[in-house]
């Protein structure tokens, strides 16, 4: 099987549709911090994708993606990885996937998870407890299909042993799953600026 390309085209999976239940189903997108949607954040830090797909419910954006669920609803990561995948039109062999609720997620930090991912199978941010967290860079090829996907974790993925561990930077690894990580970051209920 081949190896993560190095010649730069890339495309990138952003996955929105997650239940939050922690958070009584709270559209996380839709979250804000400093004023800006999460989506918007995940998607200025993926601005380098040849394409980029949204897996979740449609919403404005400040630039174009193209959206679609997987199938069903809510199956979990790696499914909405997998409806991501196919869903794309380009034929970039390097996806970088991203969960929205990780706000300090930065094009810095996905450059960093690029340029780690050339001749592996993939590349993960890892947090300092060394946890992979939702955040890589993998193999277009290694993301099984969609009939394939349903009721897999993203550790099948994830656990690929050709794949290595970016270590994150400061808060880079924070993600919001609970009302008191919200807080915590300076996340706001901001669905309502959302039209």
């Amino acid at each position: 099987m081949r190896d993560v390309s190095d010649d730069g085209v890339w495309a990138a999976v952003v996955l929105t549709g997650g239940t939050a239940s922690r958070m009584g189903g709270a559209d996380k997108a839709g979250l804000a911090r400093q004023g800006r949607p999460l989506l918007d954040l995940a998607l200025e830090a993926v601005a380098g994708a040849a394409e980029t797909v949204v897996v979740g419910p449609e919403a404005p954006t400040e630039r174009p993606v193209t959206f679609t669920r997987e199938e069903p609803a809510g199956g979990g990561p790696l499914a909405g990885l997998s409806a991501g995948v196919a869903a794309l039109t380009g034929d970039a062999s390097t996806v970088v996937v991203v969960a929205v609720d990780m706000p300090h997620l930065t094009a810095a930090t996905v450059a960093r998870l690029l340029a780690a991912a050339p001749g592996r199978a993939g590349a993960w941010l890892v947090d300092a407890d060394g946890r992979r967290q939702l955040a890589g860079a993998v193999r277009r090829d290694l993301v099984p299909r969609p009939e394939a996907a349903a009721g897999l974790p993203m550790r099948v993925l994830m656990s690929d042993p050709g794949c290595v561990d970016v270590a994150a930077g400061e808060g880079e690894a924070a993600d919001v799953d609970t009302w008191d990580d919200a807080a915590r970051l300076g996340i706001t209920d901001d669905t309502s600026r959302r039209t």
